[in-house]
């Protein structure tokens, strides 16, 4: 376990306590709301492989954050390390951050954020926050280990309270920890169906987030800037988080036919945050152990063991299984599926896009990982050996010119 000697974690809860005052004190906006983030299942980016755009060589592409050349993935199904299968806790209308009084229980809940979860999890977590009531005693429960359980277990640290978490699985085994990792509020809601007041409390989540995660770059929480190319045969603008939140993405840049190596006509440059999640998760809990926090073995079958928690205030971060505890109809499993390759770091970048279908290829200090799918209603636990397959050849043909 970590000490609390270490500087950059005595900067961080420094960092994290000032956020935590803000969420507090803010202006008390109302607001109506209700892992694997960075899917890229809303953004459009899905045209197919084709395009004939002239060929040069790979090194004299130009990179905004780094002087070496692309440099391919090396994919091949003889590569696969592991597939992994997660399922993402989906609402169209939005995530639900709301408070809700039942048998003299004060419960904030926190859950529903679709592909955007490692995203928006400190920006979710410091709007539950605020539907605290300021007058409720100090102990509060915490449901779910999860990211979205850990930051705000954290957040209620920083603000003065005792927190127990209770979970049936440890941190490790959440869906959190089934996740990209890029910084991209993706797959969270439906844009025909969603508010006004949720698109509001969605733009105010997500730069309290990508606030709270530049504070935390480097190697101690897993969290760096990295090149991303969003790929497409049709130039695009953009999925709804670039629009909305165009300054929290640097050195955007539409390249177009010959500007580019990839085999698709268009590719969008930006500059974002990757976070590692399992580097990241076992800090933040460590984090919250080190503050005195609880963790409780404990598997919820029903709203009456939820209520017979002796804590009045309890924060649910159920994830999935709100569905049941609360009856909300709303919420459907979204299932993914990931690939991963061995490491390798002269892949220093991130594409999204240019598949048959959802497409991704993060470059992690542990893995090279391939995404994916977006399956909405499918509970099923078990790989899809089809879905393996298209993967990795949408990938491989994606990475095709660079010889």
């Amino acid at each position: 376990m970590d000490h609390l000697t270490d500087p950059a974690r005595r900067r961080f809860l420094r960092q994290l306590k000032g956020l935590s005052a803000a969420a507090v004190t803010a202006t008390q906006n109302p607001l109506r709301v209700g892992a694997l983030a960075g899917s890229a299942a809303s953004l459009g980016f899905l045209g197919g492989c084709a395009g004939a755009s002239p060929v040069k060589p790979v090194s004299a592409y130009a990179r905004p954050l780094s002087r070496r050349p692309f440099t391919a993935p090396r994919i091949s199904e003889d590569r696969i390390v592991r597939v992994l299968v997660g399922h993402r806790p989906f609402r169209p209308s939005g995530f639900r951050v709301e408070r809700e009084r039942l048998d003299a229980k004060e419960i904030i809940h926190n859950y529903g954020h679709g592909g955007g979860g490692i995203s928006l999890a400190w920006g979710s977590s410091a709007l539950a926050l605020r539907e605290l009531p300021r007058d409720a005693p100090g102990d509060v429960a915490v449901l779910g280990s999860g990211i979205m359980g850990l930051t705000s277990a954290r957040l209620l640290q920083e603000a003065g309270r005792n927190v127990k978490i209770y979970s049936r699985s440890p941190w490790r085994d959440s869906v959190s920890n089934v996740a990209g990792g890029q910084w991209a509020p993706t797959s969270v809601f439906e844009e025909d169906i969603a508010t006004d007041a949720f698109l509001h409390q969605y733009r105010e989540a997500s730069r309290i987030s990508h606030q709270m995660y530049q504070n935390l770059v480097g190697a101690d929480y897993g969290v760096s800037f990295i090149e991303n190319y969003y790929l497409s045969d049709e130039q695009e603008e953009g999925g709804y988080y670039l629009r909305e939140l165009p300054e929290l993405f640097a050195s955007v840049k539409d390249l177009g036919p010959g500007q580019h190596p990839f085999a698709t006509s268009y590719a969008k440059q930006t500059v974002t945050m990757l976070i590692e999640p399992a580097k990241f998760l076992r800090r933040v809990r460590n984090d919250f152990l080190i503050a005195g926090g609880t963790f409780v073995p404990r598997n919820f079958e029903s709203l009456s063991d939820v209520l017979s928690l002796g804590e009045s205030a309890i924060v649910n971060c159920t994830g999935l299984g709100a569905g049941k505890l609360f009856d909300d109809e709303e919420l459907e499993p979204v299932k993914g599926q990931l690939v991963l390759l061995p490491p390798d770091p002269a892949v220093d970048y991130l594409t999204v896009g240019g598949g048959s279908d959802v497409s991704y290829m993060f470059s992690r200090k542990g893995e090279i990982l391939l995404g994916g799918s977006f399956q909405r209603g499918d509970w099923s636990e078990e790989p899809e050996r089809e879905v393996t397959q298209r993967i990795v050849s949408d990938h491989r043909d994606l990475f095709a010119r660079f010889g």
